[in-house]
């Protein structure tokens, strides 16, 4: 397709320079022109070939100076209204296939998408496996369709069994002969990849190794479990670690996979006035020492009032001990290896698990459409973003950041038009807020005129060493859509990626670490979102969470999909959390270890902002587990594995389906109903939950156990003030094992329905 914008200048002094036009469909950048200097009422056509759409009615858009290189009288006429293109099929066959795994087998569903019945009447298929991160076969299938494809129709393929050697994320590549009733632009989607994830939470390119499972010598011990705040058993994954407190002491670990990284999860003493010190840990491969692995405390080690901790010693009882560090061993370590960790320091440390990949720096994609900084400053990097912002050629796709240690005092400023920034990988390109400072906020301011760019292959380690709700989000986005974040590593900070009215954008593969508050958190009428794939670690609020407020936009929030999560160890709230809204979806996650908090919740609370209800349409829930989580928060607040709490919004539209409770630290699931001056606010309705089970609800033995035992409990001694639980819920196909007390229930104002 070929489309044409005039260009006019309607003031009354020349334009001194040229400048370009972009053209956008549906919201996607797809062209750039140029026009030169206009005279004053000048006009000029510029035409561009805007490549081919697939059949539909669109809507184009052109917009001129994007990059603001004019000075002009009024910037707000920029931007051309939006032109309907409708292109109609053209006439062929264009068959495609689609592979899924169900019941531990293999179906290929071949369907005919022209507008044209196929020539062929036998279509065959095959299929292979690839283990995603490996590139490993894992399997080979082979199909046949017989007959003759109407336009629209479909053939089911069965393609055989399939039991995969483990969890983790595939790649199903679909491969199918060309049919000869199908026009030349029709054949590209005959062969097609699909990822495919095998079990509940994220499959990251990592493998990570306990600690206690380890090899233990010279005076390493195993310290747990317990489930106490502050303790080193307490706060670690498992609820176990390993202490080495001697010169000598060390554990060791034999690699299943070749690796040239170590992550290490550990805690080492805070400085007797807060603060933090540095330590480190001598690395030894097949008994021969490599180099060390520096160890800091400045970002740990909070003290006193739980929901407002700081870096006193004198303000009270600790929380949040661990951090993690992260080596590049420079050499390969191959598979059946001894990785030992070993203190030759006369400072008490813990170790709690180890995590190891093998990395490769990636290269430029293209040096000819990717600039390359001159450097590793900051002004470096935004001048090279500024190139292609300021581009008139179009020729420009985004900057490549080699391998190196990136300076970050301030925000970059990405904007005027979509773009790529692109990093080696997260190993090797990395931004660094100034180690000489505290709580600088950085990393990326990212306006709506950058929507449809793409941010990935680099990390970002921050310099919080408090919570300081604001700043603090390495990304905050507001009005913005079409971005994609891939690969991408952060830690250090307040939160990762914080979007306030977001649409369409995807959040993947990336790892979240020891942060002050969420991973991941989309509000105000954000839609059609896509979080899959990413893994945190120790967050400091809710990891990955949809919170329908409107203070900024009102807007409905709806239509956004995370799964495959994984959230461990977060220090204060849960793993999920959602917060009203409809039409979301969490599902395939996992979650363990929560410190204070619950595993997940669902609530109406508003947090004193205006917020959208839950409903009408439902919020699911569905393919999760939750691992030793609950705790204890807000006084005598305790908090189970999963949490309903009806507050200052409705409560209702909720299902939840295909849930494993297993070890909660208090409850496995709580009802709670929210009370204000001694008035219920909302009841809980319309709520369904489908084939639930609950494990090993054991009393806790410290002071709150009159609040635990519980595998369902509508709670009816919540915090002062409040009442017991309102409404009802009905369970179908509910299990209960090994709990102290299966259910709760002493309160007239909640109905549980077991079905």
């Amino acid at each position: 397709m070929t489309a044409t914008a005039t260009v006019a200048n309607v003031g009354p002094l020349a334009s001194d320079r040229p400048t370009n036009v972009t053209f956008y469909v549906d919201g996607t950048k797809t062209a750039t022109g140029q026009v030169g200097p206009l005279a004053a009422g000048a006009s000029v056509p510029v035409p561009v070939q805007l490549g081919r759409f697939d059949a539909g009615t669109h809507q184009v858009v052109a917009r001129v100076d994007e990059a603001t290189q004019i000075f002009e009288e009024n910037e707000q006429n920029n931007s051309s209204s939006a032109a309907s293109l409708t292109i109609t099929p053209v006439h062929s066959a264009d068959i495609v296939a689609d592979v899924r795994w169900e019941s531990d087998a293999f179906t290929g569903i071949i369907r005919n998408k022209g507008t044209a019945p196929t020539a062929g009447i036998v279509h065959p298929i095959l299929v292979t496996v690839e283990e995603a991160y490996t590139g490993k076969r894992a399997g080979t299938f082979f199909g046949v369709s017989v007959g003759r494809l109407a336009p629209g129709a479909s053939a089911q393929v069965p393609l055989g069994k399939w039991h995969p050697r483990a969890n983790g994320k595939y790649i199903l590549r679909s491969t199918m002969p060309v049919d000869s009733a199908e026009v030349p632009i029709k054949r590209g989607n005959n062969i097609n990849a699909q990822d495919l994830f095998i079990g509940r939470g994220s499959a990251m390119p990592y493998d990570t190794y306990e600690a206690e499972d380890g090899v233990l010598s010279g005076g390493a011990a195993v310290v747990g479990p317990n489930r106490t705040i502050g303790d080193l058993a307490g706060e670690a994954s498992g609820r176990k670690a390993v202490t080495l407190n001697t010169v000598g002491s060390a554990v060791e670990f034999t690699t299943r996979k070749p690796t040239n990284t170590l992550v290490t999860r550990f805690s080492i003493p805070d400085a007797p006035q807060g603060g933090g010190r540095d330590s480190s840990l001598d690395v030894y491969v097949n008994g021969k020492f490599l180099k060390p692995i520096p160890l800091t405390s400045k970002y740990t080690w909070l003290y006193g009032p739980e929901t407002w901790p700081v870096n006193d010693p004198a303000a009270g009882p600790p929380r949040h001990i661990y951090d993690e560090a992260n080596l590049l061993l420079g050499v390969t370590v191959p598979a059946g290896s001894k990785i030992k960790l070993v203190n030759s320091r006369a400072l008490s440390h813990a170790v709690d698990f180890i995590s190891v990949e093998q990395v490769a720096p990636a290269p430029n994609p293209d040096p000819a459409r990717f600039v390359t900084p001159a450097g590793f400053t900051h002004n470096d990097v935004q001048a090279a973003v500024d190139k292609v912002r300021t581009d008139i050629t179009g020729k420009l796709q985004g900057v490549y950041l080699p391998p190196g240690s990136y300076d970050n005092p301030a925000k970059l400023t990405i904007a005027g038009t979509a773009m790529k920034v692109i990093g080696a990988g997260p190993w090797f390109t990395r931004f660094h807020a100034p180690a000489a400072a505290d709580n600088t906020d950085a990393g990326f301011d990212v306006a709506p005129s950058a929507s449809g760019s793409t941010f990935a292959g680099f990390s970002y380690f921050g310099n919080y060493q408090t919570r300081i709700d604001g700043p603090g989000k390495v990304f905050d986005l507001t009005g913005v859509s079409g971005l994609t974040f891939d690969n991408i590593w952060i830690e250090h900070t307040v939160v990762g990626i914080w979007g306030s009215n977001v649409h369409n954008t995807t959040v993947k593969n990336s790892r979240f670490r020891n942060t002050f508050a969420d991973a991941v958190n989309l509000t105000n009428g954000s839609t059609y979102n896509h979080v899959i794939n990413n893994e945190a670690r120790t967050t400091g609020d809710d990891s990955f969470v949809l919170w329908a407020a409107t203070d900024i936009f009102d807007g409905e929030q709806k239509n956004n999909v995370f799964e495959h999560l994984t959230a461990i160890l977060p220090w204060r709230a849960a793993g999920i959390a959602v917060y009203g809204g409809q039409a979301n979806t969490f599902k395939d996650i996992y979650i363990a270890d929560t410190l204070a908090g619950s595993g997940a919740t669902i609530s109406s609370l508003s947090f004193a902002a205006p917020m959208r209800d839950f409903g009408p349409a439902h919020t699911v829930v569905s393919d999760v587990t939750i691992v030793r989580a609950g705790g204890h928060f807000f006084g005598a607040q305790t908090f189970p594995a999963l949490w309903l709490f009806s507050a200052t919004n409705k409560f209702q539209a909720i299902r939840v389906s295909n849930v494993d409770i297993v070890d909660p630290t208090y409850s496995g699931i709580m009802f709670q109903s929210n009370y204000v001056n001694g008035q219920l606010v909302n009841k809980i309705q319309d709520t369904e939950f489908k084939n639930v089970t609950v494990t090993g609800a054991r009393k806790s033995g410290d002071e709150f156990e009159a609040k635990s035992g519980f595998g369902l409990w509508a709670n009816e001694f919540p915090e002062p003030g409040q009442g017991p639980a309102v409404g009802e819920v009905t369970f179908h196909g509910l299990k209960l094992k090994n709990n102290h007390t299966d259910i709760r229930n002493t309160t007239s104002t909640f109905r549980i329905n077991l079905k």
